[in-house]
């Protein structure tokens, strides 16, 4: 059997129950960390499974052959950051190990997909495609990010912008000034230093925090260590509005053009 558990957002007491249990049960556990950046404790996890857990590198995943051979003789657990589905590498992987014959078991995570919704007050279902954005290097500097973030825009849709880990991870601060970038290549008038974002850093942490504000007001902002991701609010009902002021100290005026009747 191979099992996808997810382990969530921040550290190794984010796994849920039913996810431990399963990976107490495996005989092997590994565990990959490239497609988020955790604070985890390895020797704590290592305690709570009682039983060694090897890190994998990215290629040992998408290569897959070891999880897979091992899965055809005893049951191994993969422990994922986030929801284990979330990634198309995880979705190869376990369609491999079904046509080898090999039995699947998911077990969910938190992902930031709903915490950064649930911790802005935001309604999901109003959420458009996820966006990624990548760091530029050299003479790269993708620009698709932005034509999705404007098809979120004119549908009215929030756009959750997911930022790149890499070898250093990418700040909001970052982030939005390649979105400022952007802009001034494309020139189509959907960002600006006085468009109103929200930034969530390190979800589900005792320190996570959340701001909302315009570009050129949260520019200038310190939200400490990443993970962070930035979220562009897109037609709000009057509620969400209230939630980003309350909650997430976004400008009073908003609420003037999110009324209550919206």
């Amino acid at each position: 059997m191979l099992a996808f558990v997810g382990i969530g957002l921040h550290d190794e007491r984010d796994i849920t129950l039913k996810g431990l249990e399963m990976a107490r049960k495996c005989d092997r556990v590994y565990m990959e960390l490239y497609t988020s950046v955790m604070d985890m404790d390895m020797k704590k996890l290592e305690e709570m499974i009682g039983k060694k857990v090897e890190i994998l590198s990215r290629e040992e995943v998408e290569e897959g052959g070891k999880i897979i051979e091992e899965a055809k003789e005893m049951d191994v657990c993969l422990l994922v950051p986030g929801d284990p589905m979330m990634a198309t590498t995880h979705v190869e992987l376990r369609l491999r190990a079904m046509e080898e014959g090999i039995e699947t078991s998911l077990i969910h995570g938190i992902s930031i997909i709903t915490a950064s919704a649930g911790l802005l007050g935001l309604q999901i279902y109003k959420f458009g495609r996820v966006v990624s954005i990548a760091r530029p290097y050299e003479n790269y500097f993708p620009l698709s990010p932005y034509d999705r973030i404007k098809e979120n825009v004119k549908a009215g849709l929030h756009t959750l912008l997911l930022l790149d880990i890499g070898e250093k991870p990418m700040t909001a601060n970052e982030g939005m000034e390649i979105l400022l970038e952007m802009e001034r290549r494309k020139g189509e008038g959907i960002i600006s230093a006085d468009t109103l974002i929200a930034v969530v850093a390190r979800a589900s942490s005792n320190d996570a925090m959340i701001r909302a504000g315009y570009i050129k007001d949260l520019m200038k902002e310190d939200f400490g260590s990443p993970p962070h991701c930035i979220v562009i609010p897109g037609d709000m009902h009057f509620m969400e509005a209230q939630s980003l002021v309350k909650i997430a100290g976004a400008p009073e005026n908003i609420l003037k053009k999110f009324r209550r009747d919206n």
